[in-house]
């Protein structure tokens, strides 16, 4: 990456041609083998095949965890040309590791299944740090002005801690203006928001908790117009429901620790970038390969990156992502359409809900990967993912009997689990933007967030049935007067 920075030596030039060999025989692979694979073989074996395994692992089926600091080199030139970047290296694991290239070339190719170029993956110690490391770049570079102002545009449905880091460390701390946009679906909102100081376009898409959607074809095509990249949060989806880069998007942040790692064991994070992406940003590296760029410059000097431990339990659970997602998926259906018969709920969010205003524009994105080669559907089918929301009836202090009364469904902030969990978002995940921060991003006191897990759904509603009806008699019981 920095090699026209560097005096490179006769022995230095050795190690790169053979290392420029290896690379030529990994695209090849995964231009001529890996490319014509389904999604859920890419998810299986990745880029790590047997004669990896048996000439450099001891034959391990499995990817090895390489537990170890930093890697040694056989001399003073192979040193030389990795810490240039001129030859793949894992020098030290702050920055690289084998184990966390594993899990990047996979989820690479994952979220740049269907799509006709490139794509690159820096993995991240959590979601957060994917969101950070995802942004950073287009807010720290500045013109010959030092004062200069900046903004970006950012859907105001979106996590709780993506809410924090924009309104807080960015806007508060730094001065670096968050442009909200309430209607996402209003093209006209978003172009009337860009200027010239504009850094990029950023949305969460399916929205949490509240469901929030948008047209990724028509934002992407706006924020290209004005040489601007667009950033998406598709963590709730996963590549299994949704790949906006295949529709223009130029970033996926994704929190792994969600739908990706449904088993919970541990945090993760990831952004997923195009080659070549879109940015007014002079900085040929950063546009080339945005994922290499933020892997070996910036995030080598701020530390965010993943541990090999984590890469590798992540990687283990991304394996069978593709029926987990559409299983939870075909329960989250089942339980939102039970929910809405229910006389205690006030309302319900789901994406697949016909009767969702948003249901229309999610069924254009939303797709099961590969559903039309499986044996099971043999043609396209909409799923919709994992998560959902409900308002209960008689408000706030409803919705707390309510959740007080679950007895199977877990109660915690973790979503995308195995197992069913619910929070009140109002309380939890978004309690710190305040009243009027989720005023704006629609979650009221009373919403509750459900992702359903992989349980039979019967006996999801069955837990729900009971929490409820605790709530239903309250409010049906008839109002006593002092004697």
């Amino acid at each position: 990456m920095s090699g026209d920075e560097v005096h490179i030596t006769p022995g230095m030039q050795r190690y790169i041609d053979k290392n420029n060999a290896y690379l030529a025989k990994r695209d090849k692979y995964i231009r001529e083998v890996v490319k014509q694979w389904k999604f859920d073989t890419i998810a299986v074996h990745g880029l790590y095949n047997v004669e990896d395994a048996i000439e450099d692992y001891q034959g391990a089926i499995i990817e090895p965890i390489f537990m170890s600091s930093s890697q040694a080199y056989r001399d003073s030139d192979e040193m030389a040309a990795a810490l240039a970047y001129l030859i793949p290296t894992w020098c030290y694991s702050r920055i690289a590791n084998p184990s966390t290239y594993y899990y990047e070339w996979t989820l690479a190719l994952l979220e740049g299944y269907g799509f006709d170029g490139e794509t690159g993956c820096c993995s991240t110690s959590s979601g957060m740090a994917a969101i950070m490391t995802s942004v950073q770049p287009f807010l720290i570079h500045r013109s010959h002005n030092k004062h200069e102002p900046r903004n970006f545009l950012a859907t105001a449905q979106c996590y709780g801690g993506t809410f924090q880091q924009f309104s807080i460390r960015l806007m508060e701390e730094r001065d670096i203006e968050c442009r909200w946009i309430q209607d996402p679906t209003n093209i006209d909102e978003w172009a009337s928001k860009i200027d010239k100081n504009t850094r990029f376009l950023y949305g969460e898409l399916p929205s949490n908790p509240a469901q929030g959607f948008f047209d990724i074809k028509a934002v992407a095509d706006l924020a290209h117009s004005h040489n601007l990249p667009l950033i998406c949060d598709s963590t709730v989806a996963s590549p299994a429901l949704l790949r906006p880069v295949c529709h223009g998007a130029d970033i996926v942040v994704q929190s792994a620790t969600k739908s990706l790692t449904t088993s919970g064991f541990g945090v993760a994070g990831a952004l997923i970038a195009r080659k070549n992406l879109v940015t007014s940003i002079e900085n040929n590296h950063l546009k080339a390969d945005f994922a290499a760029y933020v892997k070996y410059l910036p995030n080598r000097d701020t530390g965010p990156n993943l541990h090999p431990m984590q890469a590798i339990m992540t990687l283990n659970d991304m394996r069978t992502l593709r029926s987990k997602m559409d299983l939870m998926s075909r329960n989250t259906m089942k339980v939102a359409e039970w929910m809405q018969t229910h006389p205690a709920v006030e309302s319900v969010q789901y994406l697949g809900l016909p009767d969702h205003p948003l249901h229309e524009l999610a069924s254009k994105y939303m797709w099961l990967v590969d559903a039309e080669h499986d044996e099971l559907y043999g043609k396209p089918v909409n799923r919709y993912g994992h998560l959902m929301s409900f308002c209960v009836k008689g408000g706030a202090e409803s919705a707390r009997k309510f959740f007080d009364g679950l007895q199977r469904i877990w109660r915690a902030t973790d979503l995308g689990r195995i197992k069913s969990v619910a929070t009140i978002p109002a309380i939890s995940t978004h309690q710190q933007q305040g009243e009027a921060g989720r005023e704006l991003a629609g979650i009221p006191p009373n919403m509750v967030r459900l992702c359903v897990g992989a349980e039979h759904a019967d006996d999801v509603i069955g837990d729900l049935d009971q929490a409820l009806n605790k709530v239903s008699s309250k409010i049906a019981a008839p109002a006593t007067t002092a004697s």
